[in-house]
């Protein structure tokens, strides 16, 4: 049975607030991680619209080459709610920090092995498997690395500026779209497009190995997150934390999987599927789409750090309700907007679809740890937001290109629209957060 969600918060003697200064290096460590990661993972997805077809999917033409580049895509969203159970598991026990260390490496390793994966031409079969191995991993790693991000700066953050400060746990995901599409733009603009697809794609790959090591160095001066600490030491760390969730808030369990899907949906449509759309569907050049992430990806951390700062001062459930169901109606129009096959009309598309997921994504990185206790938090919060990533970032890329061949972009649309609706139903489910403890052991009936 759902517990009841009043709250009660237990500060220990002798316990500090951490400093302004503790908490703009805990944001800038939550950040750092999390643009290297998702840069990791977001390239992947650029890759596989403009590239992959032709590196590793030659044999299947074009149009299935394509799609089963997406596919490979989508297969790391199922490896997401494995490292969401894993690494939460040894984040509830182990600690926060040494979590997002192993995470890191793990990310940084696969991607520097895609960029170095001889092609399909070269070792037939093998290549396209072996990408599909190293995308597995890529999924287990960032499984593990929001939930931990974010819930690291929510435990430390003041209460009233809860939202603000978790929030760069997210953001950093939205620089990473921004370096993403300048890297690719830029390696698009200094060579022929013989070269992009022989050696000059696998660049932003490789290089990745620079920011793992900067990602390193920083995590590693961060204190480990001091209610973590206290939980340990108060009344120990979960034996089964996943379990444990389910049993004591399945409720939360339940709704919080699905606020996200809506983000999901609308972000990886915007970052991979549409950059495809924009080349093949509406014949613009690859540097029109690629400059168009870029601007894309300064709208998305700009809106993203409004809907934070609102939902401090409104409420989380408020400010992700209002953006979510403004999001149905919004969904209906973006083909026909992008249909009408501009560069103009493209990006208002794109950048509109970002600036919704942002205000929702805002709030969402403290709403989603104060939705949970402290001994099973990480697992539970990185549970519900990689289950979201199945339903709303692998599907929609994976079936967008069949259901326009079948019905047409409209019912892409209306595909949408019935995402972003379930993401408002499971919010409506759900109680306002913003006043919760982060230092607490236990619901108590109230």
């Amino acid at each position: 049975m759902d517990q009841p969600q009043q709250t009660v918060g237990v500060q220990p003697p002798g316990t500090t607030a951490p400093s302004k200064k503790d908490m703009r290096r805990i944001a800038i460590a939550s950040a750092t991680g999390t643009v290297i990661e998702y840069y990791d993972f977001l390239i992947y997805g650029t890759a596989s619209a403009l590239v992959f077809p032709h590196v590793f999917f030659p044999a299947l033409g074009p149009a299935a080459g394509t799609v089963a580049a997406f596919a490979t895509q989508g297969v790391a969203f199922l490896g997401r709610p494995l490292g969401a159970i894993l690494f939460g598991h040894f984040g509830d026990r182990v600690g926060r920090k040494k979590t997002l260390i192993t995470t890191l490496f793990l990310m940084g390793l696969s991607t520097v092995l895609i960029g170095l994966m001889p092609t399909a031409a070269q070792i037939g079969v093998a290549a396209p498997l072996l990408v599909l191995l190293l995308r597995i991993l890529q999924g287990l790693a960032v499984g593990g690395e929001w939930a931990g991000a974010t819930l690291l700066a929510a435990e430390s953050a003041p209460k009233g500026k809860r939202g603000f400060y978790s929030m760069f746990g997210s953001l950093g995901g939205a620089i990473a779209v921004v370096l993403a599409n300048l890297t690719f733009l830029i390696a698009g603009l200094t060579m022929s497009n013989e070269d992009f697809i022989s050696y000059g794609w696998r660049i932003p790959f490789v290089a990745s190995v620079v920011l793992i090591g900067v990602g390193l160095v920083v995590r590693l001066k961060i204190e480990e997150s001091p209610v973590f600490r206290r939980e340990a030491v108060r009344s120990g760390t979960a034996s089964a934390p996943l379990a444990e969730a389910f049993r004591k808030q399945p409720r939360q369990m339940l709704f919080g999987s699905g606020v996200l899907v809506m983000v999901f949906a609308f972000f990886y449509l915007s970052g991979s599927f549409l950059a495809s759309y924009g080349t093949a569907h509406l014949h613009l050049a690859k540097t029109t789409v690629l400059s168009i992430g870029v601007l894309a990806g300064v709208v998305w951390c700009v809106s993203m750090i409004a809907g934070a700062v609102l939902s401090d001062r409104f409420g989380r459930r408020r400010v992700i309700l209002v953006s979510t169901f403004v999001s149905v109606a919004w969904a209906l129009a973006l083909f026909p907007v992008l249909d009408i096959g501009t560069a103009f009309s493209y990006g208002a598309g794109v950048c509109l679809t970002l600036v919704f997921a942002g205000l929702v994504f805002g709030p969402v990185s403290a709403f989603m740890p104060e939705l949970f206790i402290t001994r099973y938090r990480y697992t539970a919060a990185g549970f519900c937001y990689n289950v979201a990533g199945i339903l709303g970032g692998a599907v929609p890329p994976l079936v967008a290109a069949p259901i326009i061949g079948a019905a047409g972009s409209l019912a892409l649309g209306g595909f949408l629209a019935v995402l972003a609706l379930i993401s408002g139903v499971c919010t409506l489910g759900l109680k306002e957060t913003r006043h919760y403890e982060m230092d607490r052991g236990e619901l108590v009936a109230g």
